[in-house]
């Protein structure tokens, strides 16, 4: 018993040491799960009429691929890039902001940060509580529609986010 509270005692040290020393472990998307998932979101929104471009970006906002339907518009990928940027960034949905940028006035401004697009069709993509990425779809006939489809991009992957 005392070895195991030993053992439990060195490697929580060990733990707090390395907090200390500034050296974080952080999880991340992956570039297999991304592509899957931007796939599934374009793929979906086809089955539906419409042509988008994905993008899923990685914790920190930065592109992991995006994809752009054959017949999209070529305005379509910059919006799916800003809304997976602005979804990663804020750990919300984008629908989710917009909707809080109407109806509060302290997020009125969120529109005004560099690089955000409040319209829906982003979406942060999580393992249990921690934003991994998201996932930003633009080009269908508005965001609602988008969201769907960015979801779907979600559900495509959603057994392969396990803690």
């Amino acid at each position: 018993m005392l070895r195991t509270s030993l053992l439990f005692l060195s490697f929580g040290t060990a733990l707090n040491a390395q907090a200390a020393n500034g050296v974080l472990a952080q999880k991340n998307i992956s570039l297999n799960l991304a592509n899957m998932a931007a796939q599934a979101a374009v793929e979906n929104c086809l089955a539906s009429g419409y042509q988008v471009a994905a993008t899923v970006v990685d914790f920190a906002g930065d592109v992991k691929v995006t994809l752009r339907a054959d017949g999209a518009g070529p305005h379509t990928a910059d919006a799916s890039r800003r809304k997976a940027y602005t979804s990663a960034s804020a750990k919300n949905s984008t629908s989710a902001m917009l909707a809080a940028s109407q109806s509060n006035p302290a997020a009125q401004n969120l529109g005004q940060i560099d690089g955000f697009l409040l319209l829906g069709g982003g979406v942060p993509i999580r393992v249990g509580n921690i934003v991994i990425g998201a996932i930003g779809v633009g080009g269908a006939p508005g965001g609602p529609l988008d969201e769907v489809c960015a979801q779907a991009g979600i559900d495509k992957i959603k057994d392969k986010l396990t803690p």
